[in-house]
This record gives C-alpha cells, structure tokens and sequence, in this order.
C-alpha cells in the first residue's frame, strides 16, 4: 500500500502540491492526470524519494520495490537485450556469485534462488518485451549506443518492465512509442500482476489500463474508483452540483446582503441585521466552475479549391542516393479528406509526409499539387528550431508582416495566447504551450491541407480535446501521424498503411487494423520460430557432420598409421634388397672361396623379396581399408 499524507510541496516559494492525502491499495492500476505543470511529474519524485516534501509523509510497504524508467540510461555497447537482463540486479547478482562461489552449499542455495525467480527463463522474457516495444529479432542484440534518444526510451521502458516490481510508475510512457507498440503496452499493463501509477494524456490507454484515477488541480488530489470516462461523467456530475451549490449559495448570500442593507441602521432590526452579517462573514462560498478547461484551438478556413488538391502519381520516394523508402505510391488528396497513416515506426510515415509537404522530391514518378495550394507543416522536431530567445508575438509577426499588433494578437489569441504568454520568452514556455505555439505559425495563412506529425506529444487532455474539435471544426484537408489511438478514430475517416515499403488505403477501422497488427505479428512470431527451427535443424545437421568428421578422423587414424608403418618398411626392407643386390652385382662375389656366402645371400635375398611382397601387399589392403572408410565418410 500507498500512503500520502498531508503532503505539501514548494519550489522557488510556489506551492505546487499542498496537503495532499492519498490511500493506493496493492495491486491498483492508478492513472494519474492534470494539466501540464500541475504537479504529476513532481508526485512521483516525491514517491521515489528523487524530491523530499516540506511537510507530510510518502510511506511504502517495507519490502515493497518501485520501478520507474530511467532517463539516464549510461551509453554502452552492450546488446540490448543484456542492458534489460541487467536492469534486475538481483538476477545479476546471482548469475555472478554462481560463477565465483566454491561452497556447495552457497551455490545450492543460489541455484535455488535462481530457480525460484525463473532466472533462466529471463532472456526469453526480455526478448519478448524489446519486441512488443517494436524492436526486431536482429536489432534486440545490437549495441545500445547504435540507437537514437527516442529508441533508448524504449529500451529503458523494456527495463522497467523487466523487473517487475511491486509498483510500476511510468511517465507518459506512450511518448516514444508507435501506434503498434502502444498496443502490446496496453495489453501488458492490463495483465501486469503488481500495483501501477501511470501519468498519461492518453485517454484509450486510461480507459482500458487504470482502474483508478488520481487527478491533481489547485494543488490537490482526488481519487475515482474506474478508468478515465467514469472519472470524466463523475466529474461532470460533481462540477454541475458544485455550480448549483454556487448559485444557490450566491442566491442567499444576496438575500442576506438586501436584508442587512436594508435594516442595518434601523434600531429595531439591527440586532437581526448584526446577526445576518456575521452569518453571511461565516457562509461556505462554493467555487464556481470556470468553464475554462478547454484550451483554444481554431484554424482558419481556407478557400475552396477543385477536387483533387493533390495527387501523387506512381512516386517512389527515399533519401540521397539510396533505395526508395515506399515505391510506386498512386493516391490522391480532396479537401475533405480525413487521413490517418497507420503503420510501425520507420515504415516511412514522416517520409510520405515531407514528400506531400515538398520538403523531399519524388525519385521516380511525380506529385501534382493544385496551383493555389497551401499546405501546414507540423512535427514535434520543429520546438527545437524555435528561437528561444524570442517571443510569440515577434514569431507571428515575422510571418504577418505590416500587420497591427491586434491582429498578430487575435491569431495568437486563436491558439490560447494572452498578452502576457505571447510575449513571454519561448526558451520558457512549455512543451505544450510550445506545440500552440507551431499550430499557429503553421496554418496563419489558412492552409488548404494540414500535415500533423506526432502532434500530441506535448498536449494535455484538455489540449488534445480542444485540437480534435478544432480539427473537426476545420474545413480543409487533414492527413495525421499520431499515436493516439482516441484521436485517430475521432478524426480520420480514411487510414493509409505504410507497411512493406508501400502506401495503400486500409480498407477498416482501427480495431479492424489492431487486428491487423495481431495477425502480422503472429505471422512474423511464426516465421520467426520456423526460421530459428530450420537454423536449428541446420545447426544439428552441422554439429553432427562434424561429429561424423570427428568420428572418421578417428577411425581413420590408425589407418593412417599403420600405412605409414608398412611404408617405412616397404622402405626398409627396399634399401635392404638394394644392398644385397649390389653386392651381388660385384664379379669377385662369386669367387670359388666365397661360395658359402653366395648362397647365403641368395637365401637372404629370396626372404627379402617374400617380406617385401608381403608387405607390399599388407599395403595395399590397408590403402583399400582407409580409401573405403574415407569414402563411407563422404557420401554420408
């Protein structure tokens, strides 16, 4: 259990959390919301100790562990799927012990412990994470410093899960992850068997992870038994009877007022009057609702324009002097076109979308834009190339040239800009605020199609609404890359798949394409195991010709060597027959006084033809024996 209690925190003299009580039970999955700055991010640092609260307690079970997603991961070269092995210390630990230990009984009771964590079914479990999260077979054993920052949050997302610690904080961990990825996430989090704290501006993903809600406003927070719908009708409920309790609260405080105004001076009514005005100073004023939750979006409508605005005819496109990215890309684009483009990530969504915005050239083929069109570019890649030392007032009218400031302020102002945070310094404004900030830039000339990539990265749920109604509201064409799911289905009415180095319209929903998915990867699971099966195969058939190699150069062996005997006596027994022969050979050995060694050695050269016979022949059987086994060796 999770136990806040009057917890109250300050920074640079501004509270951003006071007296704070919250009671978490084991096992809830606690989705925590609130507008950008409201204090979520600095809850759970206060939980992990990272923060400590001028006032209150955070107290844990004592043997309860958290888990959190590193920020920090340390650039190495280790594969990924060790950096995620190493993320459980424990297993580790023990992995290492098992190597160094020589007590038969510590060991034992490390095998043991190893045994009871299921240590060695954890590089399975890890690899299957890193592949949920959208990483290749090839890829999960590549070095960790070869990926980009946003491919390292997810392996430090895959660590985090790894461990499997008895209360899971995760911190928009849908960021950095595709539309795929964020699917399997669900799946997990659904199924996870320990406590969860999610902070999150992804309503599907709260609808279908949280059975709780936590939502942080005016420093305080508020718990709801249910996802994120029944924390909103709950909510709604709660606010209208707020609003009424305000009204009727105002009512009595009016009447109250009219009577001691009344009779405040008149001697027989100012004891009653006396009376009212202490009731009204003790009356409990109810806050009214401010209905003021939504942030401002409104793009300006853009003139007609014939049908079709744009077409791409037969393009391939890519980068450089490399293979095309997609091929043969035939769709065209009308002004009422609602397009969401589905597919994993560097399938070639962003690339599809620089070639409509014209920021890459077709390779082959062409793209056709009507004459007049103009076209709004956003990507989240764009903040960094905000000038931050200037303002949102200068930036808009760097773009509306000769115009009156109130006119740059009304375009500001269509965004949620007020005089004062349009003409604060951009280096100081907030992710969110930041994202307006290039909604307005992009469309101020009332664009005829909107490129939205990642658009809500930065957006609260309040911001998120307000661009879902501002697009709906909006009259030109949208084409959308956008990992929340809640926006795709409230936006798009035409989804484009990006898959296999093509463009084609999907032909369903988005549940129809998280079927999709499911089957794809189930496909890929498949191939990938008959794959890895036929590697097996070939791998055994391999370690058993070399066992068969192994066993033949054993058997040949002493083959070998016994044909090298025979050939060193064949030698042997040839310099031998040589000798004699040309000792034979010399006139004078047949001299009468040498008649006795004359027939000895014609004796010794007759037993030395039969030995060399002999052994001339015991070669040829054993040169027979080592070719026949050799060649038994080959064909099979």
């Amino acid at each position: 259990m999770l136990t806040i209690s009057d917890l109250t925190y300050r920074i640079a003299g501004r509270t951003i959390l006071e007296d704070v009580h919250l009671n978490l039970n084991n096992g809830w999955k606690t989705g925590v919301i609130g507008a950008n700055g409201c204090g979520k991010t600095t809850l759970f640092k206060l939980i992990t100790g990272e923060l400590q609260a001028d006032r209150g307690d955070v107290t844990l079970t004592a043997t309860q562990s958290i888990g959190i997603v590193r920020q920090d991961m340390p650039d190495t070269d280790m594969p990924l799927i060790e950096v995620v092995l190493a993320a459980d210390a424990e297993r580790a630990t023990l992995l290492q012990d098992a190597e160094t230990e020589t007590d038969p009984y510590k060991i034992a009771d490390i095998h043991t412990r190893l045994n009871d964590i299921d240590a060695y079914a954890a590089p399975s479990r890890a690899a299957s994470i890193l592949s949920g999260l959208g990483f290749k077979d090839d890829e999960i054993y590549a070095p960790f410093s070869s990926f980009s920052g946003g491919w390292r949050m997810r392996v430090a997302l895959a660590a985090a899960l790894f461990q499997e610690p008895d209360m899971l904080l995760l911190d928009e961990p849908t960021n950095h992850l595709d539309l795929e990825a964020i699917m399997w996430l669900e799946t997990y989090l659904v199924t996870y068997p320990h406590s969860i704290l999610l902070i999150s501006h992804d309503r599907d993903l709260l609808n279908k992870c949280a059975d709780h809600i936590v939502h942080i406003e005016n420093r305080q927070a508020v718990i709801y038994t249910g996802n994120y719908d029944t924390f909103e009708r709950e909510r709604a409920e709660k606010r209208g009877l707020q609003q009424k309790m305000h009204e009727k609260q105002q009512a009595q405080r009016a009447h109250i007022q009219s009577y001691i105004d009344r009779f405040r001076y008149k001697a027989s009514k100012a004891k009653q009057a006396q009376s009212r005005l202490k009731a009204l100073e003790r009356m409990d004023i109810v806050d009214a609702v401010i209905a003021d939750r939504i942030t401002a979006f409104k793009f300006p409508q853009p003139e007609e324009l014939s049908p079709p605005i744009l077409s791409i005819d037969h393009a391939d496109v890519g980068y450089h002097a490399g293979e095309p990215v997609l091929r043969d890309i035939y769709e065209r684009i009308d002004m009422d076109d609602r397009i969401a483009l589905l597919g994993a990530n560097g399938n070639g969504k962003s690339t599809l979308i620089k070639l409509i915005a014209g920021k890459l050239a077709p390779m082959k083929g062409a793209v056709v834009p009507a004459a007049k069109l103009r076209i709004g570019y956003f990507s989240q890649h764009q903040t960094e190339e905000l000038d931050v030392d200037s303002t949102p007032y200068q930036e808009m009218a760097r773009l509306m040239e000769g115009a009156g400031e109130s006119k740059i302020r009304a375009k500001l102002g269509q965004f949620g800009f007020s005089k004062i945070l349009a003409d604060n310094r951009i280096g100081d404004l907030s992710g969110g605020e930041k994202a307006r900030l290039l909604f307005a830039l992009m469309s101020f000339s009332a664009p005829h199609l909107l490129l939205l990539d990642e658009p809500t990265n930065h957006l609260d749920m309040d911001a998120r609404e307000a661009l879902v109604k501002a697009l709906n509201d909006y009259e030109g064409a949208v084409i959308i890359v956008s990992h929340d799911p809640s926006m795709v289905e409230r936006v798009a009415d035409r989804l484009w798949l990006i898959e296999g180095g093509a463009c084609r319209d999907f032909d369903g929903d988005l549940n129809a394409y998280r079927k999709h998915v499911v089957k794809a990867r189930r496909a890929a699971r498949r191939e990938g195991k008959a794959q890895k099966a036929a590697e097996k195969k070939t791998e055994k058939k391999q370690e058993q010709q070399k066992q068969k190699q192994a066993e033949n150069r054993k058997n040949l062996a002493p083959l070998k060597q016994e044909i090298g005997r025979l050939e060193k006596n064949i030698a042997a027994l040839t310099a031998e027959k040589e000798a004699l022969e040309a000792e034979m050979g010399d006139a004078a050995f047949y001299e009468a006084e040498n008649r006795n060694n004359v027939v000895k050695a014609q004796q010794l050269y007759a037993e030395l033809q039969e030995k060399l016979d002999a052994a001339e022949a015991a070669w040829l059987e054993a040169q027979e024996n080592y070719e026949a086994v050799r060649g038994a060796a080959t064909t099979g």
